[in-house]
């Protein structure tokens, strides 16, 4: 069967291997039938991502057909359409017993610590499969690890129905995230410096975009929230700035959820954390969202409407790299289609 290898930064293959076997009772064999490009994928193939190894198969936004079960699975059944949950974790560890396996002491994740789907054929434990509608198109369906980022942070910034959102940042996450704080029953504003980002997040539920190299967003969410600052900022840039900015807008007794990452440190002052005590958190993957997503997709209340873009056979993969590379602002979403 064909895969698509990273050997090390900055390269990419195609690659023949043997099929993968069912051997444990709980394992199950998956027919891949689309994986999703990530920015993760991205910075394992330009060697910025600090977690991953090489030689590695990436992907991890999976979307596939049941072809073979072992002997102790229950819950799935050949021709099951099923969508991939990454990570694999200890369940022994402090964070597993705190019911965050995300972030578990021995966390492996599937296309970053350990091969990936970006390959015809995959075999994962039962526990890490999820089934979806069949009547759902594949294009669908393959979003639901995105969204369950979406889901994380949204759950981690505590949104109920009427708090006031602010996202930073409108990429493919960013709208992810939109799209679980909208269901939520959120008010969102969103920033972002790209004008075509902003327009599709306005077409997909935002109330509100600013353009953060136009304008003062302080001075715009000000506004916008009578002075008292959102109740939730996600942020999902993760610069530096944008942290600051972050503690400096949110509203006292609210909530910020740092999902973006960089190198450099944030100069966050502790007066205005002690002074609305306010909460940060991370938001890392997820934890016990896939279920919640899964039932959004069978009911039709969460739909892609756009937010793919593209798609690429897989021998087209490297071409597919590229041009995610180097179109950052035409590509919301990209596919590799194995069919």
């Amino acid at each position: 069967m064909k895969a698509v290898q990273v050997p090390t930064a900055h390269e990419l293959r195609i690659i023949e291997q043997e099929r993968p076997a069912v051997v444990n009772a709980d394992d199950v064999l998956v027919k891949i039938k689309r994986v999703g490009i990530c920015g993760s994928d991205m910075h394992i193939y330009h060697g910025t991502n600090p977690l991953a190894t090489y030689p590695r198969i990436v992907g991890h936004e999976v979307a596939g057909e049941v072809a073979e079960v072992g002997s102790a699975v229950t819950g799935l059944q050949p021709g099951d359409h099923v969508v991939v949950e990454p990570i694999n974790y200890c369940g022994e560890c402090y964070a597993c017993r705190k019911g965050r396996p995300n972030v578990c002491e021995k966390l492996s994740v599937f296309g970053v610590h350990e091969d990936g789907g970006m390959r015809e054929y995959a075999v994962l434990p039962e526990k890490q499969l999820h089934s979806v509608n069949k009547d759902l198109s594949w294009d669908e369906i393959v979003l639901a690890e995105p969204y369950t980022i979406g889901a994380q942070a949204v759950w981690r910034g505590n949104v109920e129905a009427g708090d006031t959102v602010l996202i930073q940042g409108c990429g493919p996450i960013g709208i992810c995230i939109l799209k679980l704080a909208k269901i939520a029953g959120a008010h969102v504003f969103m920033t972002d410096l790209s004008e075509e980002r902003m327009a599709f997040a306005k077409e997909s539920g935002a109330d509100e975009v600013i353009n953060a190299g136009k304008e003062s967003v302080k001075d715009r969410i000000l506004e916008l929230t009578d002075g008292t600052g959102p109740n939730v900022v996600i942020d999902a840039v993760g610069m530096p700035a944008t942290v600051e900015l972050s503690i400096d807008l949110v509203s006292p007794a609210g909530y910020v959820v740092v999902l973006g990452f960089d190198e450099r440190p944030s100069a966050i002052p502790q007066l205005p954390i002690t002074k609305k005590e306010i909460t940060i958190v991370g938001s890392r993957l997820q934890t016990n969202q896939f279920g919640k997503v899964v039932d959004l997709l069978n009911s039709g209340e969460l739909r892609s409407d756009g937010l793919i873009t593209h798609k690429f056979a897989l021998d087209d993969v490297q071409e597919a790299f590229s041009y995610v590379e180097n179109n950052p602002d035409k590509v919301r979403k990209a596919l590799i289609v194995f069919e």
